[in-house]
Order: structure tokens, then C-alpha cells, then sequence
């Protein structure tokens, strides 16, 4: 597409994000400039900045968002954090993969608190673009293929469209194969196996009368005493 032309991307209005630093978190508004391609932001409801409300709040294919994971990776009694971005379809390959192009004894997804005051940026609007130098920003192939891709702005009031391309061309970005790996897809419930019926369950229930009653049964009802009463 022209890299001049807005995007159309469901419901939204997008315009340059330079032109809407206000819409940016710091950090991310500083570091447009190292972007190879433009960008482009749209303002959101905050409330509606988590992935699976927003595509369908606002009409974004879900094939077009990435999500960017922070994880923080353990070795020699030093922690490492680094971001994977992935396509909202998929999960990042943090405890196979991720742990061992890092060469950590062991990964983990970084406490809420710890990547919000490191990445300077609001939780659930986390993006690749403007985190500090020293963090790998690992990339899915997908997404670095993508000719436009939908990521945070580094708050919960906007989101980034910007080209896979320029994602995976960022200093400390490295394209990674097989980092995203297919959503499991959640277990079908099983149908219940129909009831048996006991030989003597029949359709009249308990404490109700048939409608045809026996000849005992009449005679049991003729001859009960009157201080039974009467159904």
C-alpha cells in the first residue's frame, strides 16, 4: 500500500502517529524516528485495549494484531528481560524456544509491575517500539512479513499500524523461527451418555396415580378407613 494512504483497518480513523505524539507514550512518541516506514495510530476506549476486545469492538481482523510478550529470562543469578511480538493467533514459544536462543536456565512471563516500570509503557499497551536497548526484541517471521501490523502504543488509549518490515528492522530486533506456536485449541466437551432406564422407572413418578388402576387397587381405595381422608 501507499505508504502515504491511511489504512483502513476496521472502524477506526488512523492518522501519522507523528502528527498525535499526545496519543503515545513517551518512549514511543521518541522512538519513531527509527522506524524504516511511517506509522500510523488510532485512538481507542482504554477499556477496550485488551486484543480479543478490541478486534471485535472495532472491526480488526484478529490475523492482522501481534501481541507483544515480556518475559524475563533467569541464568547465573542474573535476569534478562526481552520482548517476543507474535501474531495475536499464536503464543510465544517462551519455556522451548525463547529460553534457549537466550541461554537461560529458565524464562518466565515478567511480573506486571517489573515491565510497566522498566518499559515506561502502560500494561496491555506494551509495543516493540521504544523499549530500552539493552532488550532482545525477538519477532515471529509472520509478522515480519506482514505488509501492516496492529500493536500497542505504548498506552491503552491507542493503537500502532505499522509495516511488519519496519518491526523486524528495529536495533535490537532479530526475526525468530517457530517463535509463535498455534493456539491450543480449547478441549470439546464430551455429550453425556444417555441415562439408562432401571427396569421398573416407568413415566408415571412417584406418589402419582395411572390412570387405569387395577382391581386391587380399587378395592385397596374402597375399603381404606375413613379417617384417611379422601385424595
Amino acid at each position: 500500500m501507499d505508504a502515504s494512504t491511511a489504512p483502513r483497518l476496521g472502524s477506526l480513523t488512523w492518522t501519522p502517529a507523528t502528527e498525535r505524539p499526545e496519543l503515545l507514550a513517551a518512549p514511543v512518541a521518541a522512538a519513531l524516528g527509527v522506524l524504516a516506514a511511517p506509522a500510523w495510530v488510532a485512538e481507542i476506549d482504554p477499556d477496550l485495549a485488551d486484543t480479543a476486545a478490541f478486534t471485535e469492538a472495532y472491526g480488526v481482523p484478529l490475523e492482522v494484531s501481534a501481541n507483544c510478550v515480556v518475559v524475563a529470562a533467569r541464568r547465573a543469578g542474573q535476569t534478562e528481560l526481552a520482548a517476543c511480538l507474535v501474531p495475536a493467533t499464536a503464543r510465544a514459544d517462551v519455556n522451548g524456544l525463547v529460553r534457549r536462543h537466550l541461554g537461560a536456565r529458565k524464562v518466565s512471563f515478567a511480573p506486571q509491575d517489573v515491565a510497566v516500570a522498566e518499559s515506561g509503557m502502560a500494561y496491555g499497551g506494551i509495543t516493540p517500539l521504544g523499549l530500552p536497548p539493552s532488550w532482545p526484541v525477538l519477532v515471529d517471521p509472520a509478522v515480519a512479513a506482514a505488509e501492516l501490523v496492529v500493536v500497542g502504543s505504548g498506552t491503552r488509549g491507542s493503537k500502532l499500524a505499522v509495516p511488519g518490515a519496519a518491526l523486524a528492522a528495529l536495533p535490537a530486533a532479530q526475526v525468530l523461527d517457530g517463535l509463535g506456536q498455534p493456539q491450543a485449541e480449547p478441549p470439546r466437551p464430551t455429550p453425556a451418555a444417555p441415562a439408562e432406564r432401571a427396569p421398573d422407572d416407568r413415566d408415571v413418578g412417584w406418589g402419582e396415580r395411572p390412570e387405569e388402576l387395577s382391581a386391587a387397587d380399587r378395592r385397596h381405595l374402597e375399603d381404606r378407613p375413613p379417617h384417611w381422608g379422601s385424595d
